[in-house]
């Protein structure tokens, strides 16, 4: 696991940028919670991206970086921040899009950070629980029993989910052992293929 670092040198200012995307972007879909709109505006989403994708930044859906990964449209993670609803104590793992982004949303909300690669995550190699949030950058088929045992009793859980070839934001608990994740609305969400389902599984 590591700590992942920013792309390319800061920009300019594109504060007007970040504003106008809260305002057309989030409160109109609903988002409004003071704290997610905060940490919305004081990370340039710019700063996570290869230059030459640097203008994409803040348009309405997922900017594509090849192999290297994503950065998800704005709605997402407004969106999950607010179901994570994240506080001072947590203790949480984010499983990458490849960018760090949501990483650095998260951190100054919760206790500690740590990193993990979606490859590491869906290959049992994360380490270092109890995490009480578990945050996933991106839309998965299935939760390994391996990243689920590293979330502490009560924990909660926030990603993506495919059902049914459809991308949902979902949000969970870990309840006596087991986690469950209940889709809150349909989003467009890149999936994380590190995590697709052996053929004939299906996300109960």
């Amino acid at each position: 696991m590591t700590e992942q670092t920013m792309t390319r040198e800061p920009s300019s200012d594109t504060r007007p940028a970040r504003r106008a995307m809260i305002d057309s972007q989030l409160r109109t879909s609903g988002v409004n919670e003071e704290y997610v709109l905060a940490r919305m505006l004081a990370v340039p989403r710019e700063d996570f991206l290869p230059a030459e994708k640097a203008p994409l930044a803040y348009i309405d859906r997922a900017v594509m970086l090849g192999t290297d990964g994503h950065i998800a449209a704005p709605l997402f993670y407004g969106k999950l921040l607010m179901e994570a609803a994240p506080r001072r104590e947590d203790r949480v793992l984010v499983v990458e899009g490849g960018t760090g982004y949501l990483a650095e949303l998260l951190r100054p909300l919760v206790g500690e950070v740590v990193t993990v690669s979606a490859a590491d995550a869906a290959a049992g190699k994360a380490t270092g629980g109890e995490y009480t949030l578990v945050a996933i950058d991106g839309a998965v088929e299935r939760v390994p029993d391996g990243l689920a045992a590293l979330m502490a009793e009560d924990g909660r859980i926030v990603s993506g989910v495919v059902l049914r070839q459809v991308t949902r934001l979902a949000a969970g608990r870990k309840v006596a052992g087991s986690v469950t994740l209940r889709p809150v609305e349909d989003l467009g969400i890149p999936v994380l293929h590190a995590f697709d389902a052996p053929k004939g599984w299906t996300f109960a």
